[in-house]
């Protein structure tokens, strides 16, 4: 009698869209389980976003806040890494497919997208007021702001020296407060006597917040003590009136122009289209709202976290879209999908835990809002530093940021002043 040999079944086959800090982690706690792991980024980097903002205002080099995907997972022997760009999810047949052509079978999906900046309506403000989501915004932004300053310095006419030398922060969230803060410091200390015609430190650094206050997220002391941090450094702050009109030539608000040439937006985020692929309802943001264990309704074999998802916060709201809940998220899926390995199908609820608000203001001052303890000022900036630099792949890196905030700090120094990749618009034309 002839033994027919039964077919082995194949391996559990995962596909995790995008490797910002929900996706990465999932992988990470998924390295040694017995699946198939299929990672698809647009990008061949990992970011570290929330230092984002000091790539765009010549802090850091991009190669300190950003690393390759294939070399965090070299040695996870279980997990393939495609570059490409998604388009589509078909539920039906369970594939993703990219713009390329490729279609990826999956068992499990994880949608870990991340989000762009949303101008609430007005698309047609970005070519004027570029949003901070990737390392291609930052260097666009960085030379944006030198190159302000280098026609400045060949600008014969008074008016138009100092629209140069205007920059408009349009967003009093942490993104704004940091970004303005460190403007002025750049303007005021880091660029002192580098220039013959104008004087840096006569540059405006204007940041606009239509809301009540900047830092809303923050209790109202710590709140005041930013707006106040950020005027004693020179800066401009209006709240309580948003921006209606954002062209070439400034903003309007508050019945007000002002005519300024470099504009930046922190106002606000549109998550990817990954509702759009699952016809899934989602808020005024893009965001799907997804079950208590962060599965999509009606797939519980798509999971969707981060900056894609909505999730409710019993009564605090809504989950914040900020790094350290990601990474909760895509540990929690982790820890879902060995369960499900293992025979073990019961819904496990998503349980947030907020480890607090941080925000800088300047090199020298920051504030903190752990709840049982809220720090501003210089201990402050201290715990803001530390915390960030723990978070950071490698020691190198660490070691590079440290040595580099220290030397800011002491000397008002910044070595990545470099204008590159000039704009198409600005190829046939001179400073």
């Amino acid at each position: 009698m002839t033994q027919v040999e039964t077919p082995v079944a194949s391996r559990h086959r995962l596909v995790i869209v995008g490797a910002g800090f929900g996706g990465l982690v999932t992988v990470q706690n998924l390295r040694n389980v017995d699946i198939d792991v299929t990672l698809i980024d647009q990008r061949n980097h990992h970011l570290f976003q929330p230092l984002l903002y000091q790539v765009a205002t010549s802090t850091l080099a991009t190669s300190e806040i950003a690393w390759p995907i294939r070399h965090l997972l070299r040695k996870f022997k279980n997990v393939k890494t495609l570059l490409g760009t998604v388009d589509g999810v078909d539920t039906a047949s369970k594939t993703v497919s990219t713009l390329d052509g490729e279609v990826i079978a999956y068992d499990t999906l994880v949608l870990a997208t991340g989000a762009r900046h949303a101008y609430f309506g007005h698309d047609d403000w970005e070519p004027y007021a570029p949003g901070l989501k990737t390392l291609e915004d930052a260097t666009m932004i960085r030379r944006r702001i030198l190159t302000a300053f280098e026609k400045a310095e060949r600008e014969p006419d008074p008016a138009k020296r100092q629209e140069l030398l205007t920059f408009v922060i349009i967003g009093g969230g942490p993104t704004g407060v940091e970004i303005a803060g460190t403007l002025a410091d750049l303007s005021r200390d880091t660029l002192k006597g580098d220039f013959r015609v104008i004087d840096p430190a006569t540059a405006r650094v204007v940041l606009i917040e239509g809301g009540p206050r900047v830092l809303g997220a923050f209790n109202e002391d710590l709140s005041a003590y930013a707006q106040r941090a950020l005027e004693k450094l020179g800066v401009i702050v209006h709240v309580g009136n948003p921006v209606t009109q954002c062209h070439a030539d400034g903003v309007e608000f508050a019945g007000h122009s002002l005519r300024a040439k470099t504009i930046i937006w922190a106002a606000g985020v549109q998550a990817s289209p990954a509702a759009k692929w699952l016809n899934a309802q989602a808020d005024r943001a893009g965001r799907l709202a997804v079950n208590p264990d962060l599965t999509a309704p009606g797939h519980p074999e798509i999971f969707v976290i981060g900056d894609t998802a909505t999730v409710a916060n019993g009564d605090k709201g809504t989950v914040p879209g900020i790094a350290p809940a990601a990474k909760q998220q895509g540990a929690h899926v982790a820890k879902i999908i060995k369960a499900r390995l293992a025979g073990d199908t019961a819904t496990k609820p998503f349980r947030y835990r907020h480890s607090g608000d941080l925000a800088t203001i300047g090199k020298r001052a920051a504030v903190t809002d752990f709840g049982f303890i809220k720090l501003k000022g210089y201990p402050a900036w201290w715990l803001w530093g530390l915390a960030h630099i723990y978070f950071l792949i490698g020691v190198r890196n660490r070691l590079a940021v440290a040595l580099s905030w220290l030397w800011i700090s002491f000397t008002g120094a910044r070595s990545a002043r470099l204008i590159t990749q000039r704009e198409a618009a600005e190829e046939d034309k001179p400073l």
